[in-house]
């Protein structure tokens, strides 16, 4: 490969990693500001989290259309194109008189994300050999994960310094800023698919045929409950005695995140070397172990804990839609999106059923289904390898 190549891939490839961190930022800008939303909608706190739960949702149904329609038509037009689409109801927000509306804008934005995020690993896999892809797959995953971090931090520190709307204001011109920049790097592609939409919609369905890649649609879903569920009961943890701590401390708690951005790319270049499953096996091991640790009531230790497990989840995120993309024969789109598919589902799930075991049995209880969970994504990867 001559510079010049090398040089115009390293273009496009920034270009796409910045388009992640925003649209991923535009994903979570409410998570922040939901005292705010209580207070200017009038609304309890559980209805203002709606505010996230239905983008996942949206991001979920969104994702089994993009999948085909990025295989028909092409995916670099349907990933320049959604990140233009999706700065309108990023504004609207801003504009939004009621929290109905509100919520509509949100369900539009998490229609519009899946045309990138559904769809990025399969461009890569087109554009990129193979073993080059690894690597290039964690570095997307450690953009989705600085995009969550800088949606939460931001769009607060923007909230609170000049209102919650212009944190959708300052984010909707970053989202069409993104999309002006796919649109002039990213290469053309010729679509993929052959024939007509039920043919496209007919090779997405195969994959549900496939046993090996309804595996990695396991693990995909039961991968994002346990993680989910851990970080969405922890602050009833750190909340109640022995610890006690006020939720400023508790916030605190998701700087671990960072620790997806450290491993990711990592992560992705030691999938080049050694198998992929072994690496997505270990990554679930470590997870584990982490959650195990927050068992111990010690607040250095439960940090730990934290990042621990977010050290082995990103392991594993950061290989499997790789793995997809191998597995995957044809229709690389449609195969892609499903697995986000899994993916959110599991995380909506991971958000409420966890809450039943904490009624129940407290913090032992969300880890041991946490933790049965991320068994049950190792049992999912064990038969990857057969």
């Amino acid at each position: 490969m001559n510079a010049a190549s090398v040089t115009s891939r390293r273009t496009w490839t920034i270009a796409l990693y910045c388009a992640g961190v925003i649209v991923f930022s535009d994903m979570y800008l409410t998570q922040p500001i939901l005292p705010q939303l209580s207070v200017t909608f009038n609304v309890a706190p559980a209805t203002a989290g709606l505010t996230v739960s239905v983008v996942v949702l949206m991001i979920a149904l969104g994702s089994l259309a993009v999948g085909p329609l990025s295989d028909r038509l092409g995916r670099q037009p349907v990933m320049a194109g959604s990140c233009l689409l999706l700065g309108l109801p990023t504004l609207l927000c801003a504009l939004a008189p009621s929290f109905e509306l509100l919520l509509f804008w949100r369900a539009l934005q998490g229609l519009c994300i899946p045309g990138l995020t559904a769809v990025a690993v399969a461009y890569l896999g087109d554009h990129l050999p193979p073993s080059a892809l690894g690597r290039a797959v964690g570095g997307w995953i450690a953009a989705n994960v600085a995009g969550g971090l800088s949606g939460r931090v931001f769009g607060g520190l923007i909230s609170d310094s000049l209102g919650w709307r212009m944190s959708f204001i300052v984010f909707a011109g970053l989202t069409l800023a993104s999309g002006i920049g796919l649109l002039l790097t990213l290469p053309r592609d010729r679509p993929s698919a052959v024939g007509g939409w039920q043919q496209a919609y007919r090779a997405m369905i195969a994959h549900l045929y496939d046993r090996q890649l309804r595996y990695a649609y396991l693990l995909a879903g039961t991968l994002f409950f346990g993680f989910l569920g851990i970080f969405t009961y922890l602050p009833y943890y750190l909340n109640a005695p022995p610890f006690q701590l006020p939720p400023s401390i508790v916030a605190l708690a998701y700087i671990s995140y960072l620790a997806g951005v450290i491993v990711s790319p990592w992560a992705g270049s030691l999938s080049a070397r050694y198998p992929r499953q072994r690496l997505i096996a270990l990554g679930l091991l470590i997870a584990m172990s982490g959650i195990a640790l927050t068992l111990i009531p010690n607040l250095p230790v439960i940090a730990l804990g934290l990042w621990t497990l977010c050290t082995g989840m990103f392991i594993a995120q950061s290989i499997a839609p790789a793995l997809v993309n191998q597995l995957a024969q044809q229709a690389k789109g449609a195969a892609s999106a499903l697995y986000l598919v899994a993916y959110y589902i599991g995380g909506t799930l991971g958000g409420v059923i966890p809450g039943l075991a904490w009624q129940m049995a407290g913090w032992v209880g969300v880890t041991l289904m946490c933790l049965g969970a991320l068994g049950l994504a190792l049992f999912a990867t064990t038969r990857l390898a057969k």
